[in-house]
């Protein structure tokens, strides 16, 4: 009896240390993207362009990472040959960006239900950071006459270079994979990023209101896939996670 008593606790014993290891996370991640990125800025013709990141990360808990970005890409659109005023820029930007993200898993109650499993890591967030512009190429003297200059002889308004403020607008989802303790230890992230800049730096031109119609703030979206590691010191987390 007294055998079967021990063998008896040391099997609630193990099954509890399993239980308490699946609700466990990393606090760490580290995280590579990839995007095709599209701008909005003065001129309306815009290209598709490519943008790469590396992201360090706190994980708060499973679904509420706080996120150090470095990014780097190029935004370029008009066309000296079919843009109206013949103007072109090429932009090779650099950004850091610091971000918050929520996954629906932190306020959903998902445990047991199949279909809440799935939505829970669908995630929204913001942030804030700064762009660095940088024109590789830009088309800055015109090259029709314009309004009685000379081609060649008006210089149209801007900088080459410049610094803004920007705000990413946030929403992807992430495919957890687990280890053997039920960690979460890679996330494979989809994503869209909407990032709004203060100033008229993305494009190189500060169109004047009395030549150009400019209604908005420059932007660009983002459509982003990657990958990201998680590792650390384990942390305990309320809910099952996996």
């Amino acid at each position: 009896m007294k055998k079967f008593s021990l063998l008896f606790l040391i099997i609630i014993s193990a099954l509890s240390l399993k239980a308490q290891d699946s609700y466990n996370f990393s606090k760490y991640g580290l995280g590579f993207f990839a995007s095709y990125n599209k701008p909005y800025a003065d001129l309306k013709e815009a290209n598709r362009g490519k943008t790469y990141n590396i992201t360090g990360y706190y994980n708060l808990s499973p679904y509420m990472p706080i996120g150090l970005e470095f990014q780097t890409g190029e935004l370029s659109g008009g066309s000296i040959i079919t843009d109206a005023n013949r103007r072109q820029y090429d932009n090779k930007y650099k950004a850091f960006i610091l971000h918050g993200d929520l996954g629906l898993g932190e306020v959903l109650d998902y445990e047991g239900d199949f279909f809440m499993k799935i939505v829970k890591d669908f995630y929204v967030g913001t942030g804030v950071g700064l762009i660095s512009n940088n024109m590789a190429f830009i088309q800055r003297t015109n090259l029709d006459p314009n309004d009685g200059y000379p081609i060649g002889t008006y210089t149209f308004p801007g900088k080459n270079s410049s610094l803004n403020l920007l705000v990413p607008i946030r929403f992807g989802y992430e495919f957890k994979i687990y280890n053997g303790y039920d960690e979460p230890f890679i996330g494979i992230n989809i994503g869209y990023i909407h990032n709004l800049t203060w100033g008229e730096g993305l494009d190189g031109y500060i169109d004047p209101p009395s030549h150009f119609k400019n209604n908005s703030q420059d932007q660009y979206s983002q459509i982003v896939v990657g990958i990201k590691f998680n590792f650390g010191a384990a942390s305990s987390y309320t809910k099952q996670i996996n």
